[in-house]
C-alpha cells in the first residue's frame, strides 16, 4: 500500500512539475516575440532595483495597510512552502516528518511556519473584506468584470484552503501534539478534534496532507492562467526596467537619421548609399500589434498584478476618460495570449485579420493620456503602460495620420511658422506693441 502511495505521489509531482514548466516556456516564447532591446546596461543599479522593489517591497508600503499585509502574504506563504521539501522526502518515501531528526530546530521552523499562517490567513481574510465588503473602488472599474475579478477571489480562496489544511494538518497528527513543540496555533485547532479516536485523527491528517500538497501542484499551475504570475515575474521585470529618467522617451533611430541629414546644410537627400554598404529600410514606425512592441514591455503584460495603483491615480481616467493604465497592460497580455495561441495551432503565426491597435486598445484610450508617467511611478512593480501607449501613438501618427485634429492643426503650424502657434514668424513680437 504504501508503494502505492509513494508512485501515485510521483506521478502528482512529475506531473505537477513538467505541466509547469510546460506553460513557463510557453510565456518565455511569447514575451520573445517582442523587438529586442538592450536592458544589460547599469547591472549593479538593477541588482539594486530588483532588491529594493520586487524583493523588498518598497513601493507596495507607500499604501501602508495593503502593503504591510501584502508582505506578511507574500513572505508567509514563500516561507511556508519551504516545507513543501520535506512533504516532498515525505510523499516520495513513505516516510513521516522526516526533517523532525533536526530536534529543536525543527520545532522552531514548524512553529514559525503556524505563526505565519495564522498571519497569512488573517491578511487574506482582510483583504477579501476589502474587496467584497468594503468594496475599494479600484478593484470595481469595468475591466475588472468577469475572470479577472474572479481571479483575485480565487487566489485568496486558495490561500484559505492552503493555510487551513497546513493548520489542520499539524492540529490533527497525534504525536506532533503529544510532543507539545512547535504547535503554537495547531494547538488551538487540535481543540476541535477533541473526542475523535487515534484512526479518525490519523484520517483527518492524512487527507489534509494530501489536499494540501495537490492543492499547492494546482496552484503552481493556476499561476499561468492567472494574474498571480507576478510573484514569479516580479524579478526580472524589475530588473529589466527602464532606469532612464521619467519622461525621457526613446527616438527611432530611423526618423533621428532624417532629421540630422535635415539640420546638416551639407547633406545630399538623393546621395546614394557608400558601395558595399546597405541602404537602411525603415521599419514600421511604432505599434499596431503585440510584435511590434519590445520583449521588456511584453513582459510587462504578464508581470501585471491588475491591483489598479496605475489606474487609481491617472488623471485622464480620474477625469471620466476612457483610460485605464491596467486595461492597457490587461489587453495587451490578452492579445499576446491570442497570438500565442495561433501559433501553438499552425505551427507558426497566421494572420488572423486582428491587431492590438483598435480591436483590443481603442485610439480614444491612447490620446487620453497625458502622459504625465503617474502610472509608472505607482506601480508596485515597476511596470510602464506609458511606453505602450506612446508606441501606438506613433504608429497613428506616422503610419496612419491618424492623429487628433488639435495635433494635427499644431504640427502644422510648427512646419509652416517653427512654433505650436497661428502666428506668422514676422508677427511673432507683435504683441508688445499692445496697450
Amino acid at each position: 500500500m504504501q508503494y502505492i502511495s509513494s508512485i501515485i505521489f510521483a506521478i502528482l509531482l512529475i506531473f505537477g512539475i513538467g505541466f509547469f514548466v510546460r506553460n513557463i516556456n510557453k510565456i518565455r516564447r511569447n514575451i520573445k516575440l517582442g523587438k529586442d532591446i538592450d536592458r544589460t546596461d547599469r547591472t549593479k543599479e538593477r541588482w539594486a532595483n530588483m532588491a529594493n522593489i520586487a524583493l523588498g517591497q518598497s513601493k507596495m508600503v507607500r499604501r501602508p495597510v495593503a502593503g504591510i499585509l501584502h508582505i506578511i502574504v507574500y513572505l508567509g506563504f514563500i516561507i511556508i512552502n519551504i516545507e513543501v521539501i520535506e512533504i516532498i522526502i515525505d510523499g516520495l518515501f513513505g516516510t513521516h516528518r522526516v526533517l523532525s531528526f533536526m530536534g529543536g530546530f525543527y520545532e522552531f521552523l514548524i512553529g514559525s511556519f503556524e505563526i505565519l499562517a495564522f498571519l497569512v490567513l488573517f491578511s487574506v481574510i482582510v483583504f477579501w473584506v476589502r474587496r467584497m465588503i468594503v468594496r475599494i473602488p479600484r478593484f470595481w472599474n469595468k475591466e475588472m468584470k468577469g475572470f479577472p475579478k474572479n481571479d483575485a477571489l480565487y487566489i485568496l480562496y486558495f490561500e484559505m484552503v492552503l493555510m487551513s489544511l497546513f493548520l489542520i494538518m499539524n492540529a490533527t497528527d497525534v504525536h506532533f501534539q503529544e510532543a507539545n513543540a512547535g504547535n503554537p496555533i495547531s494547538q488551538f485547532v487540535a481543540l476541535l478534534f477533541n473526542g475523535l479516536s487515534h484512526d479518525t485523527n490519523h484520517l483527518i491528517e492524512l487527507s489534509a496532507w494530501w489536499i494540501h500538497i495537490i492543492g499547492i501542484f494546482i496552484f503552481l499551475n493556476y499561476l499561468y492562467y492567472s494574474k498571480h504570475l507576478h510573484i514569479l515575474l516580479a524579478f526580472p521585470n524589475t530588473f529589466y526596467a527602464n532606469l532612464n529618467p521619467k519622461g525621457q522617451f526613446t527616438n527611432d533611430k530611423t526618423v533621428t537619421k532624417e532629421v540630422q541629414m535635415m539640420m546638416d546644410p551639407n547633406a545630399d537627400p538623393f546621395a546614394a548609399a557608400p558601395e558595399g554598404a546597405e541602404e537602411e529600410t525603415p521599419e514600421k514606425f511604432g505599434a499596431s500589434d503585440v510584435t511590434d512592441l519590445n520583449w521588456v514591455q511584453l513582459m510587462n503584460a504578464y508581470t501585471c498584478t491588475e491591483c489598479g495603483r496605475c489606474t487609481s491615480v491617472c488623471p485622464a481616467n480620474i477625469t471620466g476618460k476612457e483610460l485605464s493604465p491596467r486595461a492597457i497592460m490587461m489587453k495587451t497580455r490578452d492579445r499576446l495570449e491570442e497570438v500565442g495561441k495561433n501559433i501553438d495551432k499552425n505551427g507558426s503565426f497566421q494572420d488572423d485579420g486582428k491587431q492590438l491597435l483598435n480591436d483590443y486598445i481603442m485610439p480614444e484610450e491612447i490620446w487620453a493620456c497625458t502622459s504625465c508617467n503617474a502610472c509608472v511611478e505607482e506601480c508596485p512593480v515597476n511596470i510602464d503602460p506609458l511606453s505602450i501607449i506612446m508606441d501606438m501613438r506613433r504608429y497613428l501618427v506616422m503610419e496612419e495620420s491618424a492623429a487628433p485634429q488639435e495635433l494635427n492643426m499644431m504640427m502644422t503650424n510648427i512646419e509652416n511658422n517653427g512654433a505650436p502657434w497661428q502666428y506668422n514668424q514676422m508677427d511673432r513680437l507683435n504683441w508688445k506693441d499692445e496697450e
